[in-house]
């Protein structure tokens, strides 16, 4: 299911979130299917109930998920990320980081291709 590092410096309920869109990304979770209520969710991953209620809200706000009163919250058949330019540019700034970060050690453009497209494979069910 999903994985918590208190340790981590990425907020709790943003790994929430992390953990879901994976989950959607990888078919464990398919569109249309239920997700656990928030107190669920929250015994499940030993986090505070409005730190789920935080993470469903902003995963609603994208539109990845939807909350129907008295039904439960659910992942939404056909996603379209909202703000996708805004969110490309981001993706772009944390690779350039990234990027810096491997060129300073030594790394070569062969060694970040090879990793980026292991993250893929990882993220597609592949090899």
């Amino acid at each position: 299911m999903i994985k918590i590092d208190a340790r981590s410096s990425t907020p709790i309920y943003e790994q929430i979130i992390i953990g879901i869109k994976e989950l959607i990304l990888k078919g464990i979770i398919k569109p249309g299917e239920k997700l656990p209520s928030v107190r669920e969710l929250s015994v499940m991953v030993t986090v505070n109930p409005n730190t789920i209620s935080k993470a469903y809200g902003e995963l609603e706000k994208d539109g990845a998920i939807e909350s129907l009163r008295g039904r439960g919250t659910f992942v939404v058949e056909d996603y379209k990320p909202k703000h996708l330019e805004e969110k490309f540019k981001k993706i772009k700034n944390e690779l350039k980081k990234i990027m810096l970060e491997a060129k300073y050690l030594g790394l070569k453009k062969e060694d970040l291709i090879k990793a980026l497209n292991e993250c893929f494979n990882d993220i597609e069910g592949g090899e």
